[in-house]
Order: structure tokens, then C-alpha cells, then sequence
């Protein structure tokens, strides 16, 4: 967690322990966040914007909740999400004809592979395509 974030949760009269990582009150791995109001005033829901110029070589965005970020490093993350998009990955518990897009079955198996991996934190997942990879 960001020094700055650490902070402003003190300030607040919160704490930061580690545990698995930081978690503000021992409980949740982030500082901001739209719901769990029980941990008011301690985490905002006041979103942190960040601007970023796209490059040619810009593949795709994955925006998904801690239950992934908790388990899986951005590397492993990407290199999962890549092999979907270019069509190498199938899942054996259901068809591809269940999903609409390659980027939906990334989303569907990064979901997957967190829960066996045995994350035990709500996990949401999109997977943006921003070229084509196949």
C-alpha cells in the first residue's frame, strides 16, 4: 500500500496491518472502494484517476477486483489473458460458443485459474481488446 494511502487511513483513525499483504482494518486490501461501508471513514470511494497515453504496441486492459490482483502477479495475469485472446487457451468446463469473444473467455479463465488457485476474495474480471491478437 502507498505510504500516502497508509496515512490518510491513520489520520482517519484506521489501521494498516499486514497480513497477506496490507489490509486496511486486517480486512480488505485496498483503500478505496464503493462498498464494504463498515470500514467508513477509513476507505473512500473517491476513485483514483490516473491518465495514461496508449502506445501502438498496447494490447489489452485487464480491470479486475483484488480477488485476482491477490493471487496473481500482472505478468501471469497478461501472459494468461494474451494466450486467450490469440485463441490457444479452450476451457474444458464449457463451450466457446458460451462466450461472445476471445476477451470474454480471458476474463472467464483468469476467473478460473484465480479461484484454483484458491483465492477467497470476490473476483471480477474485463478483459478490454484493444487490437486484435489473432
Amino acid at each position: 500500500m502507498r505510504t500516502d494511502e497508509k496515512e490518510r487511513i491513520q489520520a482517519s483513525g484506521g489501521t494498516v496491518m499486514n497480513w497477506n499483504g496490507s489490509r486496511v482494518l486486517g480486512v480488505l486490501a485496498t483503500s478505496r472502494s464503493i462498498g464494504d461501508r463498515y470500514l467508513k471513514p477509513y476507505v473512500t470511494s473517491v476513485p483514483e484517476v490516473t491518465v495514461t497515453s496508449r502506445t501502438e504496441s498496447d494490447e489489452f486492459v485487464i480491470c479486475a477486483s483484488d480477488g485476482l490482483w491477490d493471487i496473481m502477479s500482472n505478468k501471469m495475469a497478461c501472459n494468461i489473458a494474451r494466450r486467450c485472446l490469440e485463441g490457444k487457451v479452450s476451457r474444458g468446463s464449457s463451450s466457446p460458443s458460451n462466450h461472445t469473444s476471445n476477451a470474454a473467455l480471458a476474463a472467464a479463465f483468469l476467473t478460473e485459474v484465480s479461484m484454483a488457485k484458491g483465492s477467497k476474495d470476490n473476483i471480477s474480471v474485463v478483459i478490454v481488446e484493444l487490437k486484435k491478437l489473432n
